[in-house]
This record gives C-alpha cells, structure tokens and sequence, in this order.
C-alpha cells in the first residue's frame, strides 16, 4: 500500500511538471528564452516523460501482483473452507464412532459378565453332578455286581439296571431283587429334591412272543418303564411330577453286537437324572 502511494504521488508530481513545462511553451510566444535554457526545459520535459512512464509501467505490474495476491487468498479460503468442512465430517465421524466403541464395548462388558454367570452355573451343574453320581454310587454300591452301573453323560448321571436285576425273563413285573435296589435310589432321590428323573425302556433287537397285553419290544420297553415309575411313586414317594416314563424298544443300543453277552447289555432299565436348570436357561435366554 505504500508503494502504491508513491507511485500516486509521484505521478501527481509528474503532471505537475508537464503542465508547467507546457505553460512554459505556451509562453514561449510571448517569452524569448535563450537556446540554453530551452534545451535543458526540453530535457527536464523528456526525463519526466520517461519518468512517468516508468512509474506508470511499476503501478500496472504491482496492480497485476495484486490481482494475482487476490486470487492466491481466494484460493486459499475456499482451501480452508474444504478443510474445515472435511475436519468437521471427520470430528463427528469420529465422536460417532467413538460412541459407537463405547457402546461396543459395554455390550462386551455384559455378554463377558452373562458368559461367567453361565460358567458358573455350569460348574455348578457339573458338581451337582458328580456330587449325586458319587451319592448313588455309594447308595447301590451292593448292586454294581448284578448289573447296575452309574456314569455321567452329557451332564447327566444315568443308572442303568440290566433287566435281569429287576424282571424275571419277558416280564414286566419287578421282583424282590429289584425292588430292593429301586428302594436304596429312591431314599437317594427323596433327598435330592432338585433332580428330574426319566425312566427308559430298552430291549435287545429279538421279538418277543405274544404275551398277552406285550405286543412287541415297544409294548415291553415302555411297560418296564412304567412299571419302574410305578413303584418308585406308589411305594417310595417319589414325587411324580419329577418323573418321566418313556419306551426306547431296541433303537438306542449300547452294544451293537449281537453276542448273548451284547443283547444283555441292551436289555435295560436306564433312570436318567438331571439337575434342574432353570437357572441356567434363565441366563440363556438373556
């Protein structure tokens, strides 16, 4: 800017020396100047001719500059217009995706918190589990030698009874034997209240005869079955809402040979017991 106020000064007083050298020519009609004196006017008059131009070509390149100046700091407004919008998008990308991790991360909090309240509902199924197995096995212990078993499976204590310790062959009538071994699980199942019971069926894979009201392996799996539950409810008290009676017939072997050895196996009582869960479904439904 003050460059620029040079320039419009000097111009001023350029114009002023034209104009007075002019008036000195216009004079010069009525004036008589000596030949000396006129040549140094006309070379003051050249120099400022020149001198103006000069200044005249300086102010044309400075208002160039500064046009150009213009353009430059339009340029880079918009620059930082498109910057800060971009920063802007970018902020609130990332206060959304902050957010968001945030969220993220309590959803993580409580599913890790839910996976230990099932972890621990699982372990202490599992010593449920074992504590009743130990429980029977202590119980019928005078019995594992006619045919009972007691193992765990899948998180459930199953006691499996070979026919022979309950029914005379092809019969569904329990005898004194087996009477007395349903009488040792049943003192065991009065205590645990929080079990659920399944009484199982299971025959080998040969037909029976027509005995009467048993038509066949299923007619005598599920008779068994519920001449099982039968005696633990009527005689023992068992709780019958706790118990299920079901025939399997031969479908679920557990041996699937075909030996006398290997159709004893699959003739069987199986009392399937586990501990109620609702606790544990109430945390999975979650």
């Amino acid at each position: 800017m003050l460059l620029l106020n040079d320039v419009n000064q000097s111009n001023m007083k350029i114009k002023y020396y034209l104009f007075a050298a002019i008036l000195c020519l216009t004079l010069h009609s009525c004036v008589v100047l000596s030949p000396k004196k006129y040549k140094s006017l006309l070379a003051e008059r050249d120099s400022l001719s020149n001198r103006s131009t000069s200044l005249e070509a300086q102010l044309s390149a400075l208002q160039a500059d500064t046009m150009h100046l213009h353009q430059q700091l339009a340029e880079l407004q918009g620059s930082y217009s498109s910057l800060s919008g971009n920063y802007n998008k970018l902020n609130d990308n990332y206060s959304s995706s902050s957010s968001k991790v945030s969220q993220l991360s309590s959803d993580l909090q409580k599913r890790e918190a839910r996976l230990k309240e099932v972890e621990e509902a699982l372990r202490k199924r599992d010593a449920a589990t074992n504590a009743l197995r130990d429980k029977l096995q202590q119980a019928l212990l005078g019995f594992q030698n006619s045919g009972l078993t007691v193992d765990i499976r899948d998180g459930k204590v199953y006691v499996s009874l070979a026919d022979k310790l309950l029914f005379p062959s092809g019969s569904i009538v329990i005898d004194e034997h087996g009477k007395e071994a349903l009488k040792q699980l049943a003192v065991v199942l009065n205590k645990e209240t929080n079990i659920n019971m399944a009484v199982e069926g299971h025959t080998d894979v040969k037909k029976v005869k027509n005995l009467g009201q048993i038509k066949d392996n299923w007619d005598l799996s599920v008779l068994r079955a519920t001449s099982v539950t039968r005696y633990l409810t009527e005689v023992e008290n068992v709780d019958p809402k706790r118990l299920t009676a079901t025939g399997k017939s031969q479908y679920q072997p557990v041996d699937p040979g075909t030996t006398p050895d290997a159709l004893a196996k699959n003739r069987r009582i199986e009392i399937v017991l586990s501990p109620k869960l609702d606790e544990l479904y109430n945390l999975i439904k979650q």
